[in-house]
């Protein structure tokens, strides 16, 4: 049988607006470092995905134990179980709930929904890197709104809305900046969006907030048929690598998504944590406290040399380093992986996961380190 020539990667008839996508950068795996560097696992820190530093609660464990007996089968589609947990929890129809496999399923299920060729949408400069990644594998035309104070300035998102545009995202707080728009301003916002233009209002951070900050969203999206709400179970409640989200939207929104949705995409030992998860208060409130702790013990390090840092309400903070790129290279030859960023034209900038205050101390410790061999 004759050899089948190769056909050259330049030959793929590909869309142009996919060839020109930068694929998206996780952070580094620890085993990975370990290896670069020939450092022993478990002396290394991570601190660069947001993750939450308890890892899994001990009842979402148990939970994927007991779940073992049914992997064989696929999941249940629909998510039965986790949908009514949260309708119960979030005081909306089950027919109002989107389960994703993570919330950046949601952000890609939006996208899919609104966008195509023709059509644009609108976000925030330094916010969330899958927002211009779903907008431009759809063909559509990204309209990048210049950031103020590093956050969102939503009257300046309102005038850019175009008569094309079709999806907003708005991250609240944000990633990776870490900003934070209050509740009555984001009101107001979603009051004048015109209906034909979907919001989807990123919530990846909500359960960090200050219990003075928070506001129940549900009450935008029962007004608004044209929001959709994303949150996500990887962050606060420590689901991060099962990969479950949901969105909340009005049934006509919700019947869109789950259109182009894949039919098994929670499986079913994320969806048996998430319900576990969802009713563990105890671990929510413990997961908020030590973030709480770590964010002041960081903050307050970050002041005694003179560092800027960007006031956040999540569970990171971004801080001004000079070098970044270097002094993030000294971090991980000292064992500490933090995020640069680069990538979201701060190269200056660092953002750094809160951790366990073992794994905050060993950052601190390195950090001046760092910084001198990366200045000097």
């Amino acid at each position: 049988m004759a050899a089948v020539p190769s056909t050259p990667a330049s030959a793929i008839p590909a869309l142009e607006y996919v060839r020109a996508i930068a694929p998206y950068q996780a952070g580094k795996p620890i085993e990975e470092l370990a290896r670069e560097f020939g450092l022993d696992p478990r002396d290394i820190v991570k601190l660069a995905s947001n993750e939450n530093p308890l890892g899994m609660p001990q009842s979402a464990q148990r939970a994927i134990a007991a779940a073992m007996g049914e992997l064989g089968r696929y999941p249940d589609s629909n998510g039965f179980a986790l949908k009514a947990a949260l309708s119960a929890k979030l005081g909306v129809p089950a027919d109002w709930i989107t389960l994703g496999n993570g919330s950046n399923d949601i952000l890609e299920l939006a996208a899919a929904a609104m966008l195509a060729p023709g059509r644009s949408c609108v976000y925030a400069q330094y916010s969330f890197a899958v927002y211009p990644l779903a907008t431009q594998a759809r063909g559509a035309r990204a309209i990048v709104v210049p950031a103020r104070d590093y956050g969102h300035d939503l009257d300046a998102m309102l005038a850019a809305i175009a008569p094309d545009t079709r999806l907003m995202y708005v991250a609240n707080p944000n990633n990776p900046t870490g900003t934070f728009v209050e509740p009555d301003r984001v009101a107001a916002f979603l009051a004048r969006v015109p209906r034909e233009v979907v919001v989807v209002l990123d919530e990846a951070y909500n359960e960090y907030l200050p219990t003075a900050l928070r506001f129940d969203s549900t009450q935008w999206v029962r007004r608004y048929p044209n929001l959709l709400v994303s949150r996500t179970f990887s962050k606060a409640y420590g689901l991060a690598g099962l990969r479950v989200g949901y969105g909340i939207a009005q049934p006509e929104l919700t019947d869109l998504l789950n259109r182009v949705r894949q039919p098994f995409n929670v499986n079913s030992a994320a969806q048996a944590a998430a319900v576990a998860a969802l009713d563990d208060a105890e671990f929510l409130a413990r997961s908020y406290e030590v973030n709480r702790q770590g964010m002041a013990e960081l903050t307050a390090a970050f002041g005694k040399p003179g560092l800027e840092y960007l006031p956040s309400y999540g569970n990171f903070v971004l801080v001004r380093v000079g070098p970044a790129a270097k002094v993030y290279q000294e971090l991980l030859r000292r064992g500490v992986i933090v995020r640069p960023v680069a990538n979201y034209a701060l190269p200056e900038w660092l953002r750094v996961t809160i951790g366990l205050p073992e794994e905050n101390a060993k950052f601190l410790r390195a950090l001046p380190e760092a910084l001198a061999a990366a200045r000097g």
